[in-house]
């Protein structure tokens, strides 16, 4: 499987990290990661999620001329999705998505911890048009911005950390899952704080990708 990631940010150290989650995920998979060069540093509410789009769809070309199996967007706003799954001649998924059909197939009840509030409505929205409101409590914001969380420092894992728990206290949930593509390199750390089970949207889509990339082989 040839799997492109697309990170709508210009943040090209989130794509690296991205990538290294999704090859730990699927080894045997060829995976590379593309950054929006133009767009925003990070995609923090609707704004800067509409600035990436052109970017990514100038993509496209591109991708098929790789020879691409599978696009994955590499934010959890799923920035795009509907307008490049139109256009690509591949499947396409975005890591929120992913994750909320794997915590469903999963039967788990989740809490999303994402960072700041300007981005709990565009996830609200989002869960409720792929049909999960009734499985998701809440879209808890941590307070923290995206690049932020990409730093990894000590003060934010603990910030995220002490979400986390907060939603297994009080939202009835049996999972969270982590509402921004720059948590994923830190699921092993976060995961240690919980019983709960932690989703993480970039594994998530990576082992969704080859599953549909085996079905459309098949069509």
């Amino acid at each position: 499987m040839n799997l492109l990631f697309l990170n709508p940010n210009s943040t090209v150290a989130m794509t690296q990290a991205m990538v290294a989650v999704a090859r730990a995920t699927d080894p045997e998979a060829q995976i590379t990661g593309w950054t929006n060069t133009g767009g925003p540093p990070a995609i923090q509410g609707p704004e800067d999620g509409a600035a990436a789009v052109a970017g990514l769809l100038a993509m496209l070309p591109s991708a098929r001329e790789a020879g691409a199996d599978a696009i994955v967007i590499g934010c959890f706003d799923d920035t795009g999705l509907a307008q490049i799954r139109a256009t690509a001649h591949c499947p396409v998924i975005g890591i929120g998505q992913a994750a909320f059909h794997v915590a469903a197939l999963l039967g788990h009840r989740v809490s999303v911890i994402t960072t700041l509030q300007v981005s709990v409505p565009v996830i609200a929205a989002n869960i409720a048009a792929y049909g999960f409101a009734d499985q998701v409590a809440r879209v808890r914001a941590s307070g923290l911005g995206v690049l932020e969380v990409d730093e990894a420092s000590p003060a934010a894992i603990a910030r995220l950390d002490q979400e986390i728990l907060l939603a297994g206290a009080e939202d009835g949930i049996s999972a969270v899952v982590l509402g921004c593509a720059g948590m994923a390199p830190l699921v092993t750390q976060l995961a240690h704080g919980t019983p709960m089970a932690v989703i993480d949207g970039v594994a998530a889509a990576t082992r969704l990708a080859r599953s549909l990339v085996a079905q459309a082989r098949r069509i």
